[in-house]
């Protein structure tokens, strides 16, 4: 079993705040100041927002999660060592959430299209509609005289995070109660979210909205709001009721991407903000020449959308790009896009005979690889990319609803190497 590399016997100051410094070591910091409290206490306080200042009820790691600054196995990891799987269970299952809605997307690669799409004509209709136009920045200015949502808008502008509970909320009333596009509304949050994630904020969006489970719609109550605020809001004025949105049906579950072996000889390593741990993503890997990190993804997705997650991002890469410089040796570069010609220049320059990057899930790097992979092979350079071993053993089981996938938990933790 791989260890964990931070002491837990030496616990330090919880962590709640919601500045968020880019580095790997700040992610393991701040799991082994939250892991002491992963078991009961967070499976008894984990739904309430008591506000931005007050977070040591949820972990604030998904940051980190999400551009794999720390893994998923660490933390499960981390935490089982420290409380029984049952204590930890709905810590546990948290983080197995977004590794099955990542998996869930991979398997309808459609439905990210699909979204993209929408938000493309929601736009263009809101630019043709001064109203529309006008409710949207409303309701993103947190103007709209709804107690909490205003907040929580104003929140999400300033810090670049929401409590899950409260992304819920805003979503429902965004949808239900202000009868906004939920595309821009997704949109918005992929905007402003340092954790902003194609996959878990697509999918809980249409969650909310009756389209991922069709028919299964979430309304945010007044009297919800309030128990799980501390009584800090208690809005007036919300939908009594939520009619689902409708779509056409979802393409059919497609079978994960076959991936080719890691190629022999010299090669380039690509690091994206998909995965900024290289070490554990290719811990075997001796033939690494050199190593560019690159922090967005191309001129046509714009990625990272906002300006706290490009922030994040910027200081993350460089993070990678100095600890993949101490793993392996070689020159690292640090790039602002995926560009072919930079790619095929610098393979050629430290002699590499062909790119290996970690996995990219659905979203926009992989966007951008899909469209830069055929330069790549027409130069001799072939993009190779390698998938973890978590995603590879948990994914087939991301076709149907999350409780079919979690009953498969304990298995797959088992065959990790880690008790579940």
């Amino acid at each position: 079993m791989a260890q964990t590399q931070f002491d837990l016997g030496a616990v330090p100051r919880a962590t709640n705040s919601t500045d968020f410094a880019a580095t790997r070591a700040e992610g393991l910091r701040r799991l082994a100041a939250f892991v002491p409290r992963a078991g009961r206490v967070y499976a008894d306080g984990r739904n309430v927002d008591h506000g931005p200042q007050l977070r040591d009820n949820v972990s604030v790691l998904s940051p980190y999660l999400r551009h794999r600054l720390i893994t998923e196995r660490e933390v499960v990891d981390a935490v089982l060592a420290q409380h029984s799987p049952a204590a930890a269970e709905k810590f546990v299952a948290e983080v197995l959430w977004r590794t099955y809605w990542k998996g869930w997307l991979e398997r309808r690669p459609e439905v990210w299209t699909r979204f993209v799409s929408g938000r493309e004509m929601a736009r263009d209709n809101m630019a043709r509609t001064s109203g529309l136009a006008k409710a949207v920045a409303v309701a993103e200015a947190g103007n709209t005289g709804i107690a909490g949502f205003d907040d929580w808008a104003r929140e999400l502008a300033a810090t670049g995070y929401l409590h899950n509970h409260a992304r819920m909320w805003v979503a429902s009333i965004w949808i239900f109660t202000l009868k906004l596009p939920w595309e821009l509304g997704a949109d918005f949050f992929l905007r402003h979210l340092i954790d902003a994630d194609p996959a878990s904020n697509t999918l809980s969006w249409r969650w909310v909205a009756g389209l991922q489970t069709v028919g299964k719609t979430y309304l945010a109550t007044a009297s919800n709001i309030a128990r799980y605020t501390d009584g800090r809001f208690e809005p007036k004025g919300l939908a009594t009721s939520a009619q689902p949105l409708t779509e056409p049906p979802v393409p059919k579950v497609h079978a994960l991407r076959h991936l080719p072996a890691a190629p022999l000889g010299p090669v380039l390593l690509l690091v994206t903000a998909e995965d900024l741990h290289p070490e554990s993503a290719l811990p075997e890997a001796k033939d690494i020449a050199g190593v560019m990190v690159v922090h967005g993804a191309d001129h046509a997705g714009g990625w990272p959308w906002g300006d706290k997650a490009s922030a994040f991002v910027v200081s993350a890469a460089g993070d990678a790009a100095i600890r993949a410089a101490a793993q392996w040796g070689c020159q690292t570069t640090v790039e602002p896009l995926l560009d072919a010609n930079q790619l095929i220049t610098r393979a050629r320059t430290v002699g590499a005979r062909a790119i290996v990057t970690p996995y990219a899930p659905v979203g926009p790097i992989a966007d951008a690889l899909a469209c830069i992979s055929p330069q790549l092979a027409a130069a001799n350079v072939p993009l190779v990319e390698l998938r973890r071993s978590w995603d590879e053993r948990f994914w087939p089981y991301a076709t149907k609803g999350f409780f079919a996938f979690k009953e498969r938990i304990p298995d797959v933790l088992a065959v990790e190497g880690l008790r579940g």
